[in-house]
This record gives structure tokens, sequence and C-alpha cells, in this order.
């Protein structure tokens, strides 16, 4: 009965102790994941971080730490995250990381060509690592549908948004109303467009007076004077 009853002390032991926070396991793994969870919490997806197990035999004892990104580091895929003590000791330590986010992306469901526009049909939505996917990737495809694009893409292609071109509001030599607003007035005229433009681009306007003017495209397809 003492046996059982020893074995039963132990089992709750260890139950206990997987049970405890991070910060009592391992305060400097705490502190790094912390950091990288503040850091990352922007991100469109589910953050899933793998911190090296430090070696801290031989460092002295310390009562406060901080986190920190080293510099030009980058908080995603491989990398590293540096942890100094603050005291009563002053050292740093740097824990290598693999940092992974869980989200969607858009990839090209056919091959599209450069100036055709984008409809749903020539879209796929897909789900992964978009820790390693390029700058810019398109994470919803109303961000893409009515959009051309700067240059052919084949099918399976991540879709970025520095490729995608606004469907054109104005075209070179349509005639437009060019308006001018100040506080409290505004006053229209006629032009005619000297570049394309798609909503909020810059265009060229030649007045009818021989003026060549600048302005902003609008959704109207008018164009508003800059100042």
């Amino acid at each position: 009965m003492r046996a059982f009853f020893l074995f039963f002390q132990l089992l709750a032991a260890l139950s206990y102790a997987s049970l405890l926070p991070a910060a009592e396991a391992d305060p400097i793994l705490d502190t790094a994941e912390r950091h990288i969870r503040m850091q990352t919490q922007g991100l469109a997806g589910t953050v899933q971080i793998r911190l090296a197990k430090p070696e801290t035999s031989r460092l002295p004892p310390c009562n406060a730490y901080e986190a920190f990104t080293p510099p030009g580091g980058r908080l995603i895929g491989r990398t590293h995250v540096g942890v100094r003590c603050l005291g009563p000791s002053s050292w740093n330590i740097m824990l290598g990381a693999e940092i992974s986010v869980s989200g969607t992306y858009v990839t090209t469901a056919r091959p599209i060509l450069a100036g055709q526009a984008i409809q749903a049909s020539d879209l796929n939505t897909q789900t992964g690592d978009i820790s390693v996917l390029p700058t810019g990737f398109v994470s919803d495809p109303a961000q893409a549908i009515g959009k051309t694009l700067r240059n052919a893409l084949g099918a399976g292609q991540v879709l970025r948004a520095d490729r995608l071109l606004a469907p054109l509001i104005i075209q070179q030599g349509q005639v437009v109303k060019v308006i001018s607003r100040g506080e409290g007035f505004a006053v229209s005229a006629e032009g005619r467009a000297l570049t394309n433009a798609g909503v909020g681009q810059a265009v060229q306007v030649r007045m009818n007076s021989g003026q060549t003017v600048s302005g902003t495209a609008r959704p109207d397809a008018s164009v508003e004077l800059n100042f």
C-alpha cells in the first residue's frame, strides 16, 4: 500500500511539473518567445515558434531579462533572437529560432497574360507557411480581381501586389473633366488626357487653352488637380 501511495505522489508531481509556466521552466526561452510574439502579432496568420535551448551552465545568475532582435535581423524563417541580462550581471546570448506563419495566399489557377483582366476563376487560394513567400504576396483574391498583370504569369505562381495594375479609368486621348478645389469653392473645365491612369494614379491633361496640368484620376473618371 505504501509503495502505491509513493507511486501516486510521484505521478502527481510529474503531472504538475509538466504544467509549470515557461518562465519557471526557462526564463530565457520565455523572454525570447514573448519578444517574438509581440513583434509578429501584426502578421496575418498563425505564428509558430521553435527556439534552440540555450546553454546556461556557464552564465552568471540573472534576475531580469530583456530580449532583442539583432541588427539587420528578421523575425521570420530561420533566424536568431538575443536575450540580455539586466542584472545583477551583464551578459547576452543568441538563440537560434525558426519562425513560421501559417496563412492564406493566392496563386494563379491558369496562365494569365499581361494586360488581361483577372477573374475569380483565374485564381486559387492556398494555405501554408507564408514566411517563405516573396514580400507583398496577395492574401485575398478580392485584391486582384478586376486588375491586370504587369507581366504574364504561368499557372500555380504566387500572386504579388507589385505585379498588379489597377484597371484603367482614364485612357490617353479621352476627354475628361478637370476639377480644381479650394477652401469653399470648386471649379471645373474640360481637357484631353495625355496618359493612361487607374484610380488614384497621376495623369496629365492638356486643357482647351493649351496648358498642360497634372492631377489624380478619380473613380468617376474626372481628374482632380494637384497643388
